[in-house]
């Protein structure tokens, strides 16, 4: 078992359920990102997302893009996270998940991007635009390194296609609870949990529930449906508020303790 594995297992063993969060990597930069990494897991945090700085997040509304451009405005790079996760794990063990658009892993070549994410300790990757029909290769290269193969489910998935899509993931299924990009809403998702029975007729493996969840009522209401909430724009919106602040990452990390909470109120 990876770090996700492990920590999947141990929340099912004590009836807990998973709080997942999004930062974008770099934002406002990368120093700060380390800190907010290490108050994510003060906080509670089960799983960590970070989202690598691309010209073209077509899969992200705009507090999300807005993360992206701050990122690539730092001079953050694959490279450069690596070496941040690198420095992150001499003091958590907080699982890590890279979210990140094909186009980095093709051009530092794939089993390049795969072996030195495995080196600097991350966990799995969520490639948002790579479907599973062209995955093989990328499959095999991530379980050689022992990292899990993140994949998404949509509220316009068949059943059909949930059943071919469920085999090629490891450490847990992303269901997006909202068609289109990511972004927060007011209101939660009436598809949820007719979507996630619809997954575990497919598959064992744990299901995180995102897009659109941004307080702890939502994040409660979603748990209530799920294995794990993800929120992400709620918390990058934070970042973006406090960037300059020297107290940076303690706001965000208090923040997020309150999603947790809500999240950890619920039993399985």
């Amino acid at each position: 078992m990876n770090r996700i594995e492990s920590r999947f297992a141990a929340l099912k063993a004590e009836n807990r359920k998973g709080f997942v969060a999004y930062i974008g990597a770099g934002d406002p930069h990368l120093e700060a990102t380390e800190a907010i990494a290490l108050a994510m897991d003060e906080a509670g945090v089960d799983v960590l997302e970070l989202g690598v700085p691309f010209s073209d997040p077509l899969a992200d509304g705009i507090v999300n893009q807005l993360a992206a451009q701050r990122g690539l405005e730092s001079g953050t790079t694959p490279a450069k996270i690596f070496a941040s996760i690198s420095r992150i794990r001499r003091h958590s063990q907080i699982p890590i998940v890279l979210y990140v658009y094909f186009n980095l892993l093709h051009r530092m070549g794939m089993e390049a991007f795969i072996r030195d994410a495995a080196d600097a300790g991350v966990d799995g990757l969520l490639v948002l635009d790579l479907p599973p029909e062209e995955s093989e290769n990328y499959e095999s290269l991530m379980r050689a390194r022992e990292l899990c193969p993140i994949f998404l489910i949509a509220p316009t998935t068949p059943a059909e296609r949930i059943r071919r899509i469920a085999p090629h993931a490891a450490g847990f299924i992303y269901y997006v609870s909202r068609e289109g990009v990511t972004g927060m809403q007011s209101t939660v998702s009436e598809s949820i949990e007719s979507m996630t029975a619809t997954i575990r007729r497919h598959s064992s493996l744990p299901i995180a529930v995102g897009f659109g969840i941004s307080n702890p009522e939502q994040a409660r209401l979603v748990a209530g449906q799920s294995d794990a909430v993800v929120v992400g724009s709620a918390i990058v919106n934070q970042i973006a508020e406090h960037g300059s602040d020297p107290e940076l990452a303690g706001k965000v990390g208090n923040f997020v303790r309150q999603l947790v909470e809500a999240v950890k109120s619920v039993h399985a």
